[in-house]
Order: C-alpha cells, then structure tokens, then sequence
C-alpha cells in the first residue's frame, strides 16, 4: 500500500474574500452595485413587486388603524386585501422568475 507523500501547504485561504473557483464568476455585472443601484435594477426588471409590497403594507396599516378605532368590519376588509395583495405579490415575483429564466435560456 503506497503512503501518500507530504502535504504542501498552499497560499492560506482569506475569509474576508470568497474562495477562487476556477471557471465561475459570482455575479455577471463586472462592477459592483450600491444599494440604491440594485433596488433601481430590481424595479426596473419586475416592477409589480414592489407595487406589490406597498399595497401590503397600505392594506395592513389601514387595517390595523380601522382596528383601532373599533370598526371590525372595514379592519377585516382590509385583512383579506392584506391577503389578496400578498398573492399577488407572489405571482409577480414567480412571474419574474420565469421571465428570467426563459430569457437565459435564450
């Protein structure tokens, strides 16, 4: 049986950096993206999202406020539009996801 020969330690690994994988780039923009840059893009790419979230979050502070003030049949209105909006919140982003996939693929 052969025994293996001396390791040899190469260049130690920096935590601070993301390992170097031969082959692989981890994002196709060469420059990287402020906060502000990638929220615009985002928005630009798929803009219901975020039509999405405001209508979410509208319907449940205005539910939460008619909740408040004792008027349970608007607050319960508003809570299914919560839900309404949520939903289709989450068909634009699945509707996103598959936009971009068809569009990689061609």
């Amino acid at each position: 049986m052969a025994t293996p020969g001396p390791l040899t330690p190469g260049a130690p690994m920096d935590p601070s950096q993301p390992p170097v994988i031969e082959g692989f780039t981890p994002s196709v923009y060469s420059n990287t993206e402020t906060f502000k840059e990638k929220f615009l893009r985002k928005t630009r790419e798929n803009p219901m999202v975020p039509i999405g979230c405001l209508g979410t979050a509208a319907a449940l502070t205005y539910g939460l406020y008619c909740f408040h003030r004792g008027q349970s049949q608007r607050s319960q209105l508003m809570m299914r539009t919560r839900i309404a909006a949520q939903g289709f919140t989450v068909a634009a982003i699945l509707l996103g996801l598959a936009t971009s996939a068809l569009k990689s693929r061609s």
